[in-house]
């Protein structure tokens, strides 16, 4: 049994069926048909800020729930549906880097993973040949990749701007890696990226790989069942309790796979009374400014997947004289659509009235951002709670979100300001706008079921299954001990991989 059809979810569904084993999946979203997504309507951006909000608390979908946001400067992005919140990311598909598992030996802070990146490797590498992913092989910044790469994409205007200004700076910089083809997979029923634009409505090209184009076609064709608009409300020894309409159900199961994402998953071990005291403590996100240029010329910033350009990891590791510890990534964001632009996005809002066609025609297309992507420490009091007060349309309690940014972590962010300035001025940049701390990042939920060998002040064992209830077994990214300081889809697949493999060998076996 599964709960939850995103990233991590299709992963696990995908090995457990390839093993011979029966797998439900229990997803309380439906299917998305990106083949007729908003991107292919002009209203595109439109949709961007209703149905397709990233924040559920705005969107409201039958399926969503909402999220207590009042005690945090970072507020939840995510998106419910076949695929999860693939349907709505960006696709930069970076790896962890070996160092980001032993912060603790290393550099004295945070803990170690009881996982190394070596034990990751392989699953890394299963992971990107499925997703699809393009890029650059032979960055000096990381390990060597077996898995095949597409072409990159390509840079456009402004992010060549910034390679060339990194040049001169001396600093490092790289091709992202991307979830996005560039070349059409005929099996796969998928077609090459062509820039269009609107990636956070759907693909309808299926080039950008949203879990459910990506991976649910494999698991399903392997015999994993998926039940959608399925709310689970409880786990129990042995089955877990759910609504399906206006129906409650039970489904047993030997054993139990939350992908649920870093805040779904403890909320239900906390509303199951499962897990422990650790028990959505040690909330960490990817605290995120973006540092906008704005330069004379034209750069067709609006064209091609918005997140996916080039990245810099000059900063990532760890240096005390700077004045913080641990590091953070820069990486090229391209310009919004029109509506975007004119609302101002990363950027001030534009004039209404007179004036207000001569500063957008200054400004659509003529902008790139760079984004600074801090590594957040583990803290206990940083936490997913119960609300009772609040409860989803199945009256199951609300998560609240209790966060508190790190002065470490705002410290690191005010150093990548300045450094991410300094680097678009180089590359011609006559204005330079600042978002200290975007407050819609909050993509990322890690650390609130982690991973390590004492249960009284972790959730899981190395191999995922939860301390007091070994039958279930956690695969998003709550399993995190530290964050890192790049996007985590990779390494959430991979440890989804790693521990499905895991539970299929004991549950053929005949031992849970």
């Amino acid at each position: 049994m599964i709960v939850g059809a995103g990233a991590s979810g299709a992963a696990a569904a995908l090995v457990l069926a390839e093993a011979g084993l029966r797998v439900v999946c229990l997803e309380q979203g439906g299917w998305l048909d990106q083949r007729a997504a908003p991107s292919l309507e002009a209203g595109w951006e439109r949709a961007l800020q209703t149905t397709f909000h990233i924040n559920p608390n705005i969107r409201r979908l039958p399926s969503d729930y909402p999220v207590v946001e009042a005690d945090t400067p970072i507020h939840p992005a995510l998106y419910t549906g076949v695929g999860g919140s693939t349907l709505r990311w960006g696709a930069h598909f970076p790896r962890m880097r070996p160092a980001d598992f032993r912060a603790r030996t290393l550099d004295g802070v945070g803990e170690d993973w009881p996982l190394a990146y070596q034990d990751l490797e392989p699953f890394y590498d299963r992971v990107d040949e499925i997703t699809g992913v393009a890029g650059l092989h032979g960055d000096p910044a990381n390990p060597p990749r077996q898995a095949a790469r597409q072409r990159p994409l390509p840079l456009g205007p402004g992010p060549t701007r910034l390679a060339a200004a990194f040049d001169r700076l001396g600093w490092h910089w790289w091709p992202s890696d991307a979830a996005v083809l560039t070349e059409a997979r005929a099996a796969d029923q998928r077609s090459a990226c062509n820039l269009c634009g609107p990636c956070g409505v759907g693909c309808p090209l299926h080039a950008r790989a949203s879990a459910d184009t990506a991976w649910w076609p494999r698991a399903l064709a392997a015999g994993a069942e998926l039940r959608t608009h399925a709310r689970v409300l409880r786990i129990e020894r042995g089955r877990v309790l759910y609504m399906r309409g206006a129906e409650l159900r039970a489904q047993p199961a030997r054993a139990i796979v939350l992908a649920a994402s870093g805040l779904g998953t403890p909320r239900l071990l906390l509303a199951s009374g499962l897990g422990g005291w650790a028990t959505g403590r040690h909330l960490m996100h990817h605290p995120t400014a973006v540092i906008t240029g704005l330069f004379e010329e034209s750069l067709d910033g609006h064209k091609g997947p918005f997140a996916c350009a080039l990245y810099s990891q000059e900063f990532i590791e760890d240096d005390p004289a700077r004045g913080f510890r641990r590091g953070y990534q820069m990486q090229a964001l391209r310009g919004g659509g029109p509506v975007q632009t004119a609302l101002g996005g990363y950027m001030a809002r534009l004039p209404w009235g007179r004036g207000h066609h001569a500063a957008f025609k200054a400004t659509f297309g003529h902008s790139v951002s760079l984004t600074v992507t801090a590594e957040d420490p583990p803290d206990a009091e940083n936490r997913v709670t119960l609300d009772a007060a609040v409860t989803d349309s199945d009256g199951l309690p609300a998560p609240r979100l209790s966060y508190r940014l790190d002065a470490n972590a705002r410290t690191m962010l005010d150093h990548g300001i300045a450094r991410a300035t300094e680097a678009l001025r180089e590359a011609g940049a006559t204005r330079v706008m600042v978002n200290p701390l975007v407050a819609a990042a909050g993509f990322h939920f890690l650390g609130t079921t982690r991973m390590g060998a004492d249960p009284r002040s972790s959730v899981v064992d190395d191999a995922c299954r939860v301390h007091d209830a070994p039958e279930v077994v956690v695969v998003d990214g709550g399993v995190f001990v530290t964050a890192g300081a790049v996007n985590p889809t990779p390494t959430i697949q991979a440890i989804a991989l790693r521990a499905a493999t895991l539970l299929a060998a004991r549950l053929k076996g005949g031992t849970a």
